[in-house]
């Protein structure tokens, strides 16, 4: 009875130390917060967790995410942290930083004596805050991305690539996003200890700002310089930014000798980027640079086919999404957000998605997608139809071979632009509006007698509308 006593009190001894640890531990958060600040503190700090804890030794360990961040909070904070957990009376006099093994909270370790081998924890992967819908298998793959697709999957893999840092631009709501995430999870799952680090270019500024303010710019420094993947979102926020491109420039230059990799996204290519530092366009262009193009039909209505094959009940009908396919065209996320919502309303009402609903739905984003035509796309348009010089869509010439391609181009300007009849004749070489009003009459008569120029028009329609 005494020993299953003694055992009964040892539990609850430990069970008492957990629990007044934990209690200890947020008390000290408290006091360090306010004494380091809650920028510095939140950075490094706030994400340590308690480890295990030996009474014989009376030492704590502090659980990071990584390596780096192990040895950098033991260099900056150690003593600190020591002298708090002392004061704390929560009987530890020692704390180690380590990095994260697979233990979820403060443990009681057996004192095991010198004779006997310790079994030690195989530590596991660090957990991510990489959005998992948003890995390279899921990225639908068309001739508008397939090379930026490629290039992710090849700086992602387990061998060095050829090429650092890839850079891919192009429009909002095409991909680029979704690719870096992709890249971070495939990268961190073949390489679990590799620190990786991601943020948006307007993030990179303002961190390094305030690491200049608080006089912390060589922690700031160092963090970045241990990422083994770096990537940086929407570059072209730094342009005009001296000190911030400086930073940057020795950031990238200084993962790249180290063998590290770097992507980067913009919204446009390299040479187009305005106010950006030449040495920074320079090495982002010695690289491999890759687009994302707008998606065309096929590659709408394959990503539409994807979500559909997932989105469950109620059922989406094939018109519905070749509707949808036609009628949102400006980016990826658009799309995907009016597919989104018709599902999800249909879920919540119960009502069944037809093209009537769908057409309903999303009037608004229809209309927000129509395409604003120029005057000056028509007539290019059609002075490549009808093989004619543009210019000649301002002459004075009246030879019907150049007339009738003027009067096909006034007509679709009168129909497809908001522009008014005056305003079209000024654009038309300084005309009078009485003259895009006879053309616009002449070519509605001719569609409806002449096969040939209805073909014409719709086709150059189509041509316009993309």
């Amino acid at each position: 009875m005494k020993g299953k006593a003694a055992v009964v009190g040892r539990q609850a001894t430990e069970i008492q130390d957990v629990t007044g640890l934990d209690a200890a531990w947020t008390a000290i958060r408290a006091g360090l917060r306010r004494d380091l600040g809650a920028r510095l503190f939140d950075q490094w700090l706030k994400p340590a967790r308690l480890g295990d804890y030996c009474p014989e030794s009376q030492t704590l360990d502090l659980l990071v995410a990584t390596d780096f961040s192990a040895n950098f909070v033991s260099g900056q904070f150690g003593d600190r942290l020591r002298m708090a957990w002392r004061s704390a009376g929560a009987g530890v006099r020692e704390v180690r930083v380590r990095r994260a093994p697979d233990a979820t909270g403060p443990r009681l370790l057996e004192v095991v004596p010198a004779s006997e081998p310790v079994d030690v924890a195989t530590e596991s992967p660090v957990a991510s805050n990489f959005q998992p819908r948003h890995d390279l298998d899921s990225f639908v793959v068309g001739d508008t991305n397939r090379l930026a697709w490629s290039a992710a999957l090849a700086m992602a893999g387990e061998a060095q690539p050829r090429f650092t840092p890839l850079f891919i631009h192009g429009g909002t709501g095409q991909g680029k996003t979704h690719l870096l995430h992709g890249i971070a999870a495939a990268f961190s799952a073949h390489s679990p200890a590799a620190p990786v680090l991601y943020m948006s270019a307007e993030r990179f500024m303002m961190e390094f700002v305030n690491a200049m303010r608080a006089n912390e710019t060589m922690a700031f420094k160092a963090r970045l310089r241990a990422a083994r993947l770096l990537l940086v979102d929407d570059i072209q926020f730094i342009a005009g930014k001296g000190s911030t491109q400086e930073e940057f420039l020795h950031t990238i230059n200084d993962l790249i000798d180290s063998g590290a990799r770097i992507v980067v996204t913009a919204d446009r290519p390299p040479q187009m980027l305005e106010s950006i530092d030449a040495r920074i366009l320079s090495r982002l262009a010695g690289g491999l640079v890759a687009d994302i193009r707008a998606a065309d039909l096929d590659l709408r209505l394959a990503i539409l086919e994807s979500k559909r094959a997932v989105a469950g009940d109620p059922p989406v009908p094939d018109m519905v999404i070749d509707f949808l396919a036609r009628s949102i065209r400006s980016n990826v996320r658009e799309l995907e957000g009016a597919f989104n919502k018709l599902v999800a309303y249909g879920q919540l009402t119960g009502r069944a998605i037809d093209l009537d609903f769908a057409q309903q739905m999303l009037a608004d984003a229809v209309r927000a997608n129509a395409r604003r035509i120029t005057v000056d796309e028509i007539q290019k348009a059609c002075a490549a139809h009808f093989k004619i010089d543009p210019a000649e869509m301002r002459s004075k010439r009246r030879a019907r071979a150049v007339a009738r391609p003027r009067q096909v181009a006034m007509y679709l300007a009168k129909k497809m632009t908001p522009r008014s009849l005056p305003e079209i004749g000024r654009i038309f070489g300084g005309r009078d509006h009485s003259t895009v009003i006879h053309a616009v009459r002449t070519i509605e008569a001719l569609r409806e007698t002449s096969p040939d120029m209805d073909a014409d028009i719709r086709a150059l329609q189509r041509q316009l509308e993309g």
